[in-house]
């Protein structure tokens, strides 16, 4: 399937980049996740999750502790649903168009300083299980979404910014261990209707 649409098209001939995107493509682009691959997108505490449906676009950061997103196969990965906003902006529009996009980033080492890679791109297909096999296994979890990879490739790290992670968020959900309540969730309009 390739990676490229009439627009990407129109606009690699508008500005000379054909060649350019093509070659890239040749070179990086692959349809399994690669070993190397598989443990930077294990190895990562978020990724932001792009999804549309019906004139409706959204980008969604989805984290968890390293591990949280798994690949179960060389097209495949899974990642947990957590408790969210109850406003089902990135599963409504998966369940209506299944196509999306992950990116996959780590902002704590500088391109050149042994980083095999900062950012990695993913396109595919996702869809909702409320009851997958791997549903047990996630603490807090409430569904698991799981994505057939179409492409994965490398992505340019220039502007990606040296910064270092303070600490993982206090609302990871831990095993046996009850999660705090987000100040959201205690604003009174709110808070009555949970």
């Amino acid at each position: 399937m390739t990676m490229f649409h009439g627009g990407n098209r129109a606009l690699q001939d508008r500005y000379g980049g054909r060649a350019v995107a093509d070659r890239i493509v040749d070179l990086v682009e692959a349809s399994e996740i690669s070993d190397e691959f598989r443990g930077f997108i294990e190895s990562v505490p978020f990724f932001f999750l792009a999804t549309a449906a019906e004139g409706t676009t959204d980008c969604s950061f989805k984290g968890g502790a390293p591990g949280f997103v798994r690949v179960t196969a060389p097209d495949t990965l899974i990642f947990p649903d957590y408790d969210g906003n109850r406003m089902y902006k990135s599963l409504g529009n998966i369940a209506l168009n299944p196509s999306v996009g992950l990116l996959f980033m780590r902002f704590g080492a500088e391109e050149g300083e042994g980083a095999l890679y900062l950012r990695v791109r993913i396109n595919g297909t996702a869809t909702i299980h409320d009851d997958h096999p791997a549903l047990d296994s996630y603490p807090g979890a409430q569904r698991i979404v799981e994505v057939k990879v179409r492409h994965v490739y490398p992505n340019c790290p220039r502007y990606v910014p040296h910064m270092n992670l303070v600490e993982p968020s206090r609302h990871i959900p831990q095993e046996g261990e009850d999660q705090p309540i987000p100040a959201w969730k205690e604003i009174p309009p709110i808070a009555e209707l949970l």
